[in-house]
């Protein structure tokens, strides 16, 4: 990447992001218009390359969902910042449909992600902690949104540092813990156990999650 000290960079880039989310709104009218920031990825014990965040902004008498673009993932390729925003957009499909697409706090990313992820264009491996969310742009969809990429390249000329935070040794918490399924079965089970994989209902099918989410 070429390096540049032109003062609107932060403001040029952002447009381009905005550009490639109105691209994929063009291609799949059912995505909601968002409002969509670069802010840090690094804050918290697992690093972000962006997120969805239902309805957290108010726009005049409408409310719009935030779509977060990590500042630190910006270092990466411009086919796999467009793979963030088009998994960030396969979870506003999701909201806008009323489907269930992940569990565990939104963490693991279940079949029905992947059905919806292959709807936009991308491809989604699965791994044991987070479920099918590991996503890659294949060629076909690069084609597609090639205007796109050739935008974002130009504009991708700054990226975050990462946080530096502090490390400590921890002991995973024995406690057991209250967690309940959609159709109201209870059981009690250790956090830890719970953050490990997906436990299901047999009756209703759908994982339980903790009573009590904090």
């Amino acid at each position: 990447m070429t390096a540049t000290r032109a003062p609107d960079t932060a403001s040029t880039l952002l447009r381009v992001l905005e550009n490639t989310w109105a691209a994929i709104r063009t291609r799949h009218p059912e995505i909601p218009q968002v409002v969509l920031i670069v802010a840090s990825g690094t804050e918290g014990k697992q690093a972000r390359w962006g997120h969805h965040a239902a309805d957290r902004w108010r726009v005049g008498d409408t409310d719009r969902t935030e779509i977060m673009i990590s500042g630190e993932g910006l270092r990466r390729t411009p086919t796999e910042v467009l793979g963030t925003l088009l998994h960030e957009a396969t979870h506003a499909l999701a909201q806008t449909r009323d489907i269930k697409d992940t569990s565990r706090q939104g963490r693991y990313h279940n079949t029905k992600f992947r059905d919806l992820a292959h709807e936009l264009g991308i491809d989604v491996t699965k791994n044991d902690k987070f479920g099918w969310s590991t996503t890659t742009v294949p060629d076909t969809t690069q084609t597609i949104y090639r205007a796109q990429l050739r935008a974002l390249e130009k504009a991708m000329v700054l990226w975050r540092r990462d946080e530096l935070t502090a490390t400590t040794t921890k002991t995973k918490s024995s406690n057991l813990i209250a967690a309940i399924c959609p159709c109201e079965r209870t059981i009690r089970i250790a956090a830890s156990s719970l953050e490990q994989a997906p436990v299901t209902c047999g009756a209703c099918g759908e994982d339980f999650e903790p009573k009590d989410p904090s």
